[in-house]
């Protein structure tokens, strides 16, 4: 390995490697052996390396408080509709649909019915709003990612991981280009 990583222990069950201005952060279970966390670590050598070698990417535009509110209203609009689409047509209804700032994660599903998408999404081409509201809605029927969690989502959206590319940064539009549609 032609890298150095930090390795921050916690009550997690899963090994994470996040890659983020040149660093590489390996959070794993406090109980997992230094020797176990290698192997994972080899085993995504080249991933790694890749992330490390990558141009850095574009600094995020500031967005206004204004900006942030009208993409707020069409997350709202837009999300509520593809929701309501996809519910009917999988059978499959939240309880909730609610729309964040998050920047880290562009939808979520709580245990409790609750589907939350980023207001971000609306930086990112219409097919990428499809995947998202699928995939949350499949998360109605399983809390995670097994086999039978993506067979579910193949069979609404086959085109999932062309789709999934989609949220790319390369992908993101500038306020700007939302205006102007």
């Amino acid at each position: 390995m032609r890298f150095e990583y930090e390795i921050i222990r916690t009550d997690r069950r899963s090994v994470g490697i996040r890659v983020k201005d040149g660093r590489v952060i390996v959070r794993a279970p406090r109980l997992l052996s230094d020797r176990e966390i290698e192997k994972i670590i080899k085993k995504h050598e080249k991933w790694i390396e890749e992330k490390l070698s990558a141009p850095p990417e574009g600094k995020e535009e500031e967005l206004t408080e204004e900006e942030i509110k009208n993409l707020r209203k069409m997350a709202r609009l837009v999300m509520t509709e593809k929701t309501e689409y996809y519910s009917r047509l999988m059978g499959l209804y939240p309880e909730k649909i609610r729309i964040s700032s998050a920047k880290s994660r562009f939808g979520s599903c709580t245990s409790k019915g609750t589907v939350s998408y980023s207001l971000y999404l609306m930086l990112y081409p219409e097919e990428a709003f499809d995947l998202v509201a699928v995939h949350e809605l499949c998360h109605l029927k399983h809390m995670n990612h097994s086999k039978d969690f993506y067979v579910l989502l193949q069979k609404y959206l086959p085109d999932h991981k062309e789709r999934k590319k989609l949220l790319s940064p390369v992908y993101r539009k500038s306020i700007d280009e939302i205006k102007n549609k």
